[in-house]
């Protein structure tokens, strides 16, 4: 097995013979999956119009165009004013200071020490704000990524979580790159909903044992078992640490009601701290802090790293990878969605989901974790003034000075108040109230709901997130095919129904012509329902039919395979088929699948007046013909001539 050691200089193979030989075969695969990706692309092209054609707003994708990375701070910079700055300033130092406790928070949660969570927010929020498509995102580490970063933590280490960080940092940017930043707004609202009212309750579990101080060790990170320990332990309260706990969130809860701009998180553990300090300087008193678990903080930046990488690795954490990247791409695309709404800018989705991805990739080399685009201080941004991304920097430039100057300070904050500040985290995040509404919707969407819930809980994030996105897309495509409808008719037709047209032209179908007309996609779900039809209808044998496709955006490899069957068939019991409506680009899926070669070009009509015409005709024709003594030999001679 190769092992590669991954360093801030790039990767080094230590079999240097085969480097060459590697680096031609990566452009050859690169070469071949973009060939293949131009051609997918069409096909996702056609499936974005069909599917989003009554949409009030449209989504082009390009996989193949230039790669659309255009920073907003660049641009914010050309017209850059001082009084953009104090603005800029004011709401930078406001959010530092409100991100300070949730960074400490969200990194003692995830496993890892309160420093890799200020490194993580310093950092990552300086590259998310300084490369990012958002002109007020704040990004860092939020609690999205607690439950996977722990599991990640307990089963491969801080060092497997290096490496799934940057893979999942290369994922983004390759979303970016291929413009699919407009495609991760697609994923349903009932699984976004499901999984961050799981992460929720799972944060919330994880800081009953601080709160209560419970002192329980190796507490097993699966949901159920945790609880069971918990409700056998809870004997065990540290009545002191309890009460601890209790005055941070009754502060945190208040504040905002007294002053919407003083951080109620900020300001719980300022005064929670002095009032430990004072009461562990008093015998018979010890509250567990920071210091206590995690020693004396370091204040030093850390060096760069390296790790090594092996294919098993990056095998065995590729799922971990794809899920930080999904949950990674959610939330900052969400963020600068409600951002926008409020500030009337436009974000860059896909140059944000490249500045994401810049983000991951050097987060980990200097021991940071997941970075994403954070709701909370993003709203904050917005709230104290902030409009470009130099609010952002100036908010990591002030975590920086805290970190250098003021760590001996953290050692004091106790334990049971930071457990506060997550419960009112997980509390926020739950939207219980969101949930309470999507009760009223469809069964389909509730059962999304629920599924990605109690999996996100039970078992684990990365199942959830890909269980919940096939059953979205199983229920989506079943409501299709319901709303696809494939009608059958005979005598008299009216082109116009079905459409706003005010005028109506009845067309007279010769008696021996059977029209039968799709309404939506003609894709392997539909492609039996249209099968069925044609059996189920056909009282007796016409002579022609007519297959009506004006409203067919798109067919698939099923759907061209049933027409080809059908077309077949009907040859061989002497119909003629007559396609109408069709377009373009099902004209040229048709084309080269070989149809209309099969049908001969003059029976493919582009509107359904021609179509009925020409069967009327070949009624017509047919029906003389019958009627001479040698119909029979002339029948025959003209179905071998049609064939």
């Amino acid at each position: 097995m190769a092992i590669y050691n991954i360093g801030v200089s790039g990767i080094v193979c230590p079999w240097h013979g085969t480097l060459r030989r590697f680096q031609t075969s990566a452009k050859v695969y690169a070469t071949a999956k973009l060939t293949k990706l131009k051609s997918v692309s069409k096909i996702l092209r056609k499936f974005a119009a069909s599917f989003c054609k009554h949409s009030p707003t449209y989504v082009q994708m390009n996989l193949s165009g230039p790669v659309d990375f255009r920073p907003k701070l660049f641009s914010a910079l050309r017209n850059y004013s001082t009084s953009r700055f104090k603005s800029d300033l004011i709401a930078g130092v406001v959010v530092g200071i409100v991100a300070l406790p949730l960074a400490i928070a969200f990194g003692i949660a995830s496993g890892v020490s309160p420093t890799v969570g200020l490194i993580t927010a310093i950092i990552g929020g300086f590259l998310v704000s300084a490369l990012g498509g958002c002109s007020v995102q704040i990004g860092g580490p939020t609690g999205a990524f607690i439950v996977i970063v722990y599991n990640i933590i307990a089963t491969y280490g801080l060092e497997g979580l290096a490496i799934a960080t940057l893979m999942a940092g290369l994922i983004l940017v390759a979303l970016g790159i291929f413009h699919l930043g407009t495609v991760i707004k697609f994923i349903p609202y009932p699984i976004v909903v499901g999984f961050t009212a799981g992460i929720a309750l799972t944060i919330f579990s994880t800081q009953i044992n601080d709160f209560f101080g419970l002192g329980l060790t190796d507490l097993p990170s699966e949901f159920l078992p945790k609880w069971g320990r918990y409700l056998g332990s809870f004997g065990n309260t540290d009545w002191v640490t309890l009460g601890v706990g209790l005055v941070s969130l009754l502060i945190i809860i208040v504040t905002p009601k007294i002053s919407k701009k003083l951080p109620g998180a900020l300001l719980a553990i300022i005064i929670v701290t002095i009032a430990v300090w004072f009461l562990n300087s008093m015998p018979g008193f010890h509250i567990e802090t920071i210091g206590d678990r995690f020693g004396n903080l370091p204040t030093d930046i850390p060096q760069p790293r390296g790790f090594e990488l092996s294919m098993a690795t990056i095998n065995n954490l590729l799922p971990s990878a794809f899920t930080i990247a999904i949950l990674g791409a959610i939330e900052s695309l969400l963020s600068s969605t409600v951002a926008d709404g409020i500030t009337g800018s436009r974000t860059n989705s896909n140059t944000e989901l490249i500045g994401q991805g810049i983000a991951n990739i050097v987060v980990p080399f200097f021991g940071g974790i997941p970075v994403t685009g954070a709701i909370a201080r993003t709203m904050t941004n917005i709230t104290n003034g902030g409009r470009t991304p130099v609010a952002g920097i100036v908010h990591a430039v002030v975590l920086l000075l805290i970190f250098l100057f003021l760590m001996p300070l953290i050692n004091l904050v106790p334990m049971a108040c930071l457990a506060a500040v997550l419960i009112m985290v997980s509390y926020n995040m739950s939207g219980w109230r969101t949930v309470r509404a999507m009760l009223h919707n469809p069964k389909g969407d509730i059962t999304v709901l629920a599924v990605t819930f109690f999996l996100t809980v039970i078992f684990d994030l990365t199942i959830a997130i890909e269980m919940g996105l096939l059953l979205a897309v199983i229920l989506f495509l079943r409501r299709v095919m319901e709303n696809t409808q494939v009608r059958a008719y005979s005598g008299q037709l009216d082109v116009a129904e079905g459409s706003e047209a005010t005028t109506h032209e009845v067309l007279d179908v010769a008696d021996g012509v059977s029209v039968y007309e799709i309404d939506g996609p003609f894709f392997f779900g539909v492609a039996t329902k249209f099968d069925e039809l044609m059996r189920t209808s056909m009282q007796r044998k016409p002579l022609v039919r007519i297959i009506r496709m004006r409203r067919v955006p798109f067919i698939d490899a099923t759907g061209v395979h049933n027409l080809e069957i059908l077309i077949k068939s009907s040859q061989k019991e002497g119909i003629h088929v007559v396609l109408s409506g069709v377009n373009q680009s099902v004209r040229e899926v048709l084309d080269h699948s070989g149809i209309i070669e099969m049908l001969g070009a003059d029976h493919v009509c582009d509107h359904i007046t021609r179509a009925v015409a020409m069967a009327n005709g070949i009624v017509t024709r047919i029906t003389a013909e019958r009627t001479r003594p040698d119909h029979h030999h002339m029948h025959n001679h003209d179905h071998n001539n049609h064939r």
